[in-house]
């Protein structure tokens, strides 16, 4: 059930600009309305690709590095091979968000698939003239509310799967799993699903890590089953520095109900607030609470560094 005061942790602000962005597609950078790929796609049809999302600062990929390590990774282990190294992908993003005018408030959406198929069967060697990569960056800016009134989440029965089935680490196009999650929270009245792994154990939500405070002290989830993100490892390594306890660890939705705060990471809206989970508040106060608001400032600063040595790199 969508209600009118339903959102998600990828709301962004209304920006008309967005009507009229140019894509890279395959080489080309071509107007919205002409980014097209082919029927026979295998990220199209079978959902055979990768992904990331990167967002841009003051001319700057956050975290470009490590955007590119599990980027790399994920092709490696599903013998996709780019064609292309980081510098070539850096080069893609740039003239991109270039073509748009772009220096910061923008977010990437980089996706590169086996490629076109020679028939409309699943065995990887039908895709045979490379791959297929496609780069849209929109002005994009997290909407207020999802500061200020934060994330309800609903606990769903679609759990987060194991390695052997398919590796959650994946940024793969195949994210059914994860709109199935979705689709259940939203019937159930909430914004996001809070998905559980295997064992019953607290994971992630249908789209972001999640993370939970008690008594001052910061908890997530093992990472057996969770996506492999960016922000999550930034948060848990800003802990680490700045005398935050931290724990990677098995909790139950017990431990969760009971939490003085949670929030989730993610690159898009990089901490946001929990305000419920299964209809339960958590906290005190409506939006961020103390702890959230002190790892925002030390992830906003490490952002803001990290641009910085970019910008002396290429100097």
């Amino acid at each position: 059930m969508i209600t009118a005061n339903s959102h998600s942790t990828h709301d962004a602000q209304a920006d008309l600009r967005n009507d009229a962005i140019k894509i890279y597609v395959d080489g080309d950078i071509v107007p919205k309305d002409q980014a097209k790929v082919s029927v026979y796609d295998s990220g199209f049809m079978l959902g055979d690709g990768m992904w990331e999302g990167m967002r841009l600062y003051d001319g700057e990929w956050a975290f470009f590095d490590e955007h590119m390590d599990r980027l790399l990774s994920a092709c490696k282990a599903v013998s996709l091979d780019i064609g292309l190294d980081r510098d070539g992908i850096r080069d893609i993003l740039d003239r991109t968000a270039t073509a748009n005018g772009m220096i910061g408030d923008a977010h990437c959406r980089l996706m590169i698939t086996r490629g076109r198929k020679a028939k409309p069967f699943q065995h990887p060697q039908l895709s045979q003239w490379g791959p297929t990569i496609v780069a849209i960056v929109e002005h994009s800016t997290p909407a207020d509310s999802l500061q200020s009134r934060g994330i309800r989440l609903a606990t769903v029965p679609q759990v987060r799967g194991l390695p052997h089935s398919q590796d959650p680490k994946f940024n793969s196009h195949s994210k059914l799993n994860c709109v199935i999650a979705c689709l259940q929270a939203e019937q159930a009245g909430a914004d996001e699903g809070l998905m559980l792994d295997p064992h019953g154990f607290v994971n992630t939500t249908n789209a972001c890590n999640f993370f939970i405070v008690r008594k001052g002290a910061v908890w997530t989830s093992t990472g057996d089953y969770c996506m492999n993100g960016i922000t999550r490892q930034k948060v848990i390594d800003l802990c680490r520095a700045n005398d935050i306890p931290v724990f990677e660890r098995n909790y139950s939705l017990y431990d969760a109900y009971g939490a003085d705060e949670a929030f989730l990471t993610g690159t898009f809206g990089a901490q946001t607030p929990v305000a419920e989970i299964d209809g339960k508040t958590i906290g005190d106060a409506q939006g961020a609470g103390p702890t959230t608001l002190r790892i925002r400032a030390l992830y906003k600063d490490l952002i803001a560094r990290n641009v910085a040595e970019q910008k002396a790199q290429r100097a």
